[in-house]
């Protein structure tokens, strides 16, 4: 009897952590975008294109996006509509670089 309870036991363990490692917490789409964007930012500095004061502007609104990603992912699963969250506030970050990138303002 001890040996059926140990094992049932057992199987129920090896079953949980399984599920636990199989979580989707992998979020590759937002990390390439973010990773874009990043080096939009960095090319309008390096060019000109952006003042000190509207790249600091763009990197904090990146930071709030990878922000929101962490906090997604502190649960182990990163669900339909937190990645629907994510994706439209990489949206208004993309508008905005590129507002900020095409204004008359340069250095």
């Amino acid at each position: 009897m001890k040996r059926i309870l140990m094992g049932l036991v057992l199987a129920t363990l090896l079953i949980t952590t399984a599920g636990v490692a199989s979580a989707n917490r992998a979020t590759p789409r937002v990390d390439r975008r973010e990773a874009r964007q990043h080096a939009r930012i960095h090319q309008g500095v390096q060019s000109g294109r952006l003042t000190p004061g509207e790249a600091a502007r763009l990197r904090n609104g990146q930071q709030h996006v990878h922000r929101m990603e962490r906090i997604a992912k502190s649960d182990g699963v990163v669900t339909r509509g937190e990645r629907v969250r994510i994706a439209r506030a990489q949206n208004r970050q993309n508008r905005q670089i590129f507002r900020l990138k095409h204004n008359p303002r340069s250095m």
